[in-house]
């Protein structure tokens, strides 16, 4: 699944269909759908795979005051291995702990929450990853933001 984001050529527009025929706005809730999803994941100590990579939950110390550290939990965003090393990207090392069941987007429940079929969903998701990578592929700077 995640092969088809190690880009050798420029996206071909023809990969493009399902963003081309949405508007920015429904893009960006198909997208609101995914994050909340992913966030009831993430509440539930699961992580979840993308294709691109995972979003998770992991343990950090934060020092608080002068010599005291508080565990927290923070959620992170992980590059997947083969990405990164394809783009030749740096990023901090992270391992999502051993313990935490990871899964792939849920479709059709996020699709339920919107008013697109299933499939939409998944193309709006895919596609506007493969742009995602394109970026990655022409060194752009890309700005994802979830709440």
């Amino acid at each position: 699944k995640m092969q088809k984001y190690l880009l050798y050529n420029s996206v071909d527009p023809e990969e493009l269909s399902t963003l081309k025929e949405l508007s920015t706005i429904e893009i960006c809730k198909v997208w609101s759908a995914v994050s909340r999803y992913i966030y009831r994941q993430l509440l539930q100590k699961t992580a979840v795979d993308i294709g691109v990579g995972t979003f998770a939950v992991v343990s950090v110390h934060a020092n608080v005051e002068e010599g005291k550290v508080l565990p927290v939990e923070r959620p992170i965003f992980i590059l997947n291995k083969p990405l990164k090393m394809f783009y030749n990207l740096e990023c901090d090392e992270i391992k999502i702990p051993d313990e935490t069941p990871v899964v792939q987007p849920n479709f059709e429940e996020i699709a339920a929450e919107t008013h697109f079929r299933q499939e939409i969903v998944e193309h709006c998701v895919q596609e506007t990853l493969l742009c995602f990578a394109g970026a990655l592929r022409e060194n752009k700077e890309v700005e994802f933001t979830f709440r």
